[in-house]
């Protein structure tokens, strides 16, 4: 029998609420064609909401508070064990094209990283590099969301080849000349986006890899929707910001919430208590003014606005998205390929009042958009509720390849669930949160009903019932008529915790 391939497709930042078939106010045709041939799981999460954690997560299979790459800043140590090494071993071709992220825009002499400066703008280096990196036979990469000055390595090589030799034309300095005071129409040609690239050089190896009759594990992955809003024309236009429905805060929804909620509504807060290493809170800001490029407050025309780009973002995405199953049909391999589409973690474009993303685990940040499609196996047109996390993806990609899963991995096998013949296989996600060695340190877990969230050393937190209270208005964390709620809820986090808790091996005597 033939190996089926698997093709990861995975966005960067974006919202659970953010596809057309569920959400009419925004298009996303081919994203719902996949969903059409698959089945969407409602109740998907990350086990981190920022990048470098979650993405390692989805290539070891462990929690970051396990792999070590706890947050931004961090890197995945080399000698971690990678989903693609498993993959390569059962004769697999393995590649990422886009974002990776696995490591910090600097480097040490301790913690020498790739995909730091300067080396990530050592173009004649990425001429001669491709691979191995973290279980990965063959990369393809670069390091900017939109028009960052981080913008380098096979991006840069890419739109070169194509002849835009003036491609720092359309990046920030130091290395381009942009203005940084323009936001939400990105002057580059959409022909040189790098959506366009990912695409191309995702079909080329798919094409490649067919060719030489290779069953491949690949992601695609994406960078978009994450900020800056900035989209080319026609995109950034394509939808009327007076007809979206534009998040905004409930009165008084954070006076019984932790201390770090209600400062973000401030001009001028002080979160210098959380600041322990010096290297910058994400989150931890006043979020009535932009987090990304020029620093200035949000008008009222502006939280508008950047729903929109936002959402003129994803469809873009979308339209690259559906070259890369229509490739898939083209080389008649789809109905042996399993095609996942997720993101790395939510977003926030008002929700609560708040911006991007930080230390606020609501629905809007921890949530995924998440579909899984593989014709004759997942079932077609289905929704389902089963709980998923990223760290998941490892441990079941693996099953449903019949290759064996190393007892380190702690996610869990979806492989029954996505097939449809087991209803779940956890009852809970876990979502960690650790931006500071001490004072930025919290887990969220969350099952079919409920959701809360302890913080270390500190005796506030959040409880939601989900049920009647979906957009967590409500805390009930200090609600007398809701203390045995948490305490049970209290006991199963800590049974949650010891449950995923890593054997690298099993017991193989007495003593």
């Amino acid at each position: 029998m033939k190996k089926p391939n698997i093709l990861l497709i995975t966005s960067d930042q974006q919202h659970w609420n953010t596809l057309g078939y569920f959400n009419k106010e925004l298009s996303t045709p081919n994203l719902d064609r996949l969903i059409q041939s698959g089945t969407t799981f409602t109740k998907a999460y990350c086990p981190n909401p920022t990048c470098t954690p979650s993405r390692a997560s989805i290539i070891t299979g462990q929690y970051p508070s396990q792999h070590g790459a706890w947050t931004l800043g961090t890197k995945l140590m080399e000698d971690r064990h990678c989903v693609g090494e498993d993959f390569s071993a059962a004769g697999y071709k393995t590649a990422l094209v886009g974002k990776a992220h696995f490591q910090p825009l600097a480097s040490t002499e301790q913690y020498p990283s790739l995909e730091a400066y300067p080396v990530l703008q050592d173009l004649e280096k990425w001429k001669h590099f491709n691979g191995p990196f973290y279980g990965f036979e063959h990369v393809e990469l670069t390091r900017n969301h939109t028009n960052e000055a981080h913008v380098g390595q096979h991006y840069a090589l890419w739109m070169e080849e194509k002849g835009c030799t003036n491609w720092r034309d359309y990046f920030l300095p130091p290395t381009g000349s942009m203005d940084p005071a323009i936001t939400y129409k990105w002057p580059i040609p959409e022909e040189y986006h790098y959506n366009a690239w990912i695409a191309e050089r995702t079909n080329a190896l798919m094409e490649q890899y067919n060719e030489e009759d290779k069953p491949f594990f690949l992601w695609s992955s994406f960078f978009d929707p994450h900020p800056e809003y900035l989209a080319p024309e026609p995109w950034d236009t394509m939808y009327d910001p007076d007809s979206l429905t534009i998040p905004a805060i409930v009165p008084g929804e954070h006076d019984k919430n932790p201390p770090h909620f209600a400062l973000t509504q401030e001009d001028h807060p002080d979160f210098s208590p959380w600041n322990e290493t010096s290297k910058g809170i994400h989150g931890y800001r006043s979020h009535h003014y932009y987090e990304y490029g020029e620093k200035k407050k949000l008008t009222d025309y502006d939280k508008k606005k950047l729903v929109a780009v936002y959402y003129g973002m994803i469809s873009l995405m979308d339209k690259y998205i559906g070259s890369i199953l229509d490739k898939l049909e083209e080389l008649g391999i789809a109905d042996n390929t399993i095609v996942v589409f997720t993101t790395d973690h939510g977003h926030f474009f008002g929700q609560h009042g708040l911006q991007a993303k930080g230390g606020f685990h609501y629905e809007d940040l921890i949530r995924l958009p998440f579909i899984v499609s593989y014709p004759g196996h997942v079932p077609a047109g289905v929704t389902s509720n089963a709980i998923q996390s990223l760290v998941d993806l490892a441990p079941t990609f693996l099953s449903l390849c019949g290759i064996p899963i190393p007892p380190a991995m702690t996610g869990v096998d979806q492989s029954q669930v996505w097939k449809g013949t087991a209803s779940s296989a956890r009852d809970h996600a876990i979502c960690e949160f650790r931006h500071e060695p001490t004072t930025i340190h919290q887990k969220t877990y969350v099952d079919q009903r409920y959701k809360i969230t302890v913080y270390y050393n500190q005796t506030y937190g959040e409880i939601f019932d989900l049920q009647i209270d979906p957009t967590e208005l409500n805390n009930l964390w200090d609600d007398p008529a809701y203390a045995a709620l948490k305490s049970e809820l209290l006991l199963k986090y800590i049974w949650a915790e010891l449950g995923k808790e890593v054997m690298p091996m099993p017991r193989v005597s007495g003593a």
